[in-house]
């Protein structure tokens, strides 16, 4: 087991091009990078606002102990901290608007269109860590832009599932999940692997036209022989699931926080 922080990778990747980099350096969040709200279309922006704070150069997302669900209608009593790098929903009560989780969503605000990194085709990658809390699931995830219903797959180069977590041999989820896009199969994949997520380690996604590799800490562990054909938003998020859900009575830790050193995305030359 890795007993210790993986290192941060150059910002120069031979073969590639820095087109995005948030290395959180300000204690400001950079609202020309990222959108701090988790899908507001389904709720409110009031209700699905992020709580994170800037610090040491670290984005921290946190849940608070004073967190309402984000989107009790729809998703019961599940609280989320997120920023994504876009945004787009229908009209008030339609059904039309990203990452439609569930069929009985309706859109109960209308949003703003927000469209500020939404690449195709790259490798991105985060160096993030998250601690050990049965109550929470981390992630970072790109879903498509979803103008049209079908451009709505998802590649997901790091999730993980507090209950399913320890210090020493994490299960961590990576891959592809087609939602509406009916070009793309399931390919979505839970693994353990010898590290602790409670130090810094990089996790990554090579988007290429004809494949998606994945990557923990610069090692292959993954390649999917499929790619979505569509621009795609960054989504980084930490939700706090209900012990009805996941069946852990454990109390939740508050705050829970989600730690992120840095964010980029790379075309290749």
């Amino acid at each position: 087991m890795r007993s210790c922080d993986f290192p941060r990778n150059p910002e120069e990747k031979e073969g590639y091009r820095l087109i995005f980099q948030d290395d959180f350096d300000s204690h400001i969040l950079d609202r020309g990078k990222w959108f701090p709200y988790y899908l507001p279309q389904w709720s409110s922006k009031l209700n699905s606002k992020a709580n994170y704070i800037i610090r040491d150069s670290l984005l921290i997302l946190q849940i608070k102990e004073d967190q309402l669900p984000w989107c009790p209608e729809f998703d019961g009593d599940i609280k989320v901290s997120s920023l994504q790098t876009g945004g787009f929903s229908g009209p008030l009560n339609s059904g039309i608007g990203q990452h439609r989780f569930s069929k009985k969503c309706i859109v109960r605000e209308e949003q703003v269109t927000e469209r500020l990194f939404t690449p195709q085709f790259g490798y991105v990658e985060i160096r993030a860590k998250a601690p050990v809390n049965p109550n929470n699931v981390y992630g970072f995830w790109m879903i498509g832009y979803e103008d049209l219903p079908e451009r709505s797959a998802e590649i997901c180069p790091f999730e993980l599932k507090g209950w399913q977590a320890s210090s020493e041999e994490p299960t961590i989820g990576f891959g592809i999940h087609p939602f509406d896009d009916p070009s793309i199969e399931d390919d979505f994949h839970e693994r353990s692997f010898n590290i602790n997520p409670e130090n810094f380690h990089i996790y990554a996604a090579n988007w290429a036209p004809d494949k998606v590799e994945f990557y923990i800490d610069n090692c292959l562990v993954h390649t999917s022989n499929q790619s979505p054909q569509y621009p795609m938003q960054f989504m980084l998020n930490i939700y706090e699931i209900p012990s009805s859900v996941t069946g852990v009575q454990t109390a939740p830790l508050y705050p829970s926080e989600f730690m992120i050193d840095y964010v980029r995305f790379y075309q290749s030359l």
